[in-house]
């Protein structure tokens, strides 16, 4: 007598999203923190410095929105920064009123050996996609991440 195959049905309910997507983040944050740990820099400093890397110098109240910290926070992440000696401030050159950022050539060769280091653990990781799969996997979690921005902003 043969016994019939049954397939279980993929849970697809919000809850279960959510609950997949907080396993397969809390796996990955190991790999991540560790990259940026060598580094002997904090999560936040390094993410200063990585936006600084990568957009250039920039005012203080732009880099905070763009590392997720506070203007208290970015201040005395920026300070901090400031008297390690990795970034300066100086004068925006349109308008005086501004300061902005920048990184120090110490600065620059720090966040530029760390970052690169950062970049290959985490190619290791996402190395069990195919680049279609890490397509597709970056465009529905960029659109299920604005769906739930705005969908916030109505609920204030």
């Amino acid at each position: 007598m043969k016994r019939k195959r049954t397939t279980k049905k993929q849970d697809s309910a919000g809850v279960h999203v959510w609950l997949v997507f907080m396993k397969a983040f809390q796996a990955l944050l190991p790999h991540a923190a560790g990259s940026i740990k060598r580094t002997a820099l904090g999560d936040s400093d390094f993410r200063v410095l990585e936006v600084l890397l990568h957009k250039g110098p920039l005012p203080v109240n732009t880099i905070g929105p763009k590392v997720w910290l506070t203007p208290g926070s970015i201040s005395v992440a920026v300070d901090r920064l400031v008297k390690k000696g990795l970034v300066s401030r100086k004068d925006h050159p349109d308008d005086r009123r501004v300061r902005q950022v920048e990184l120090t050539p110490k600065g620059r060769a720090l966040i530029t050996r760390g970052f690169g280091e950062h970049a290959a653990a985490m190619e290791d990781v996402a190395g069990a996609l195919s680049n279609n799969e890490r397509l597709t996997l970056l465009r529905l979690l960029k659109k299920l991440g604005k769906h739930a921005a705005e969908t916030r902003k109505c609920q204030k």
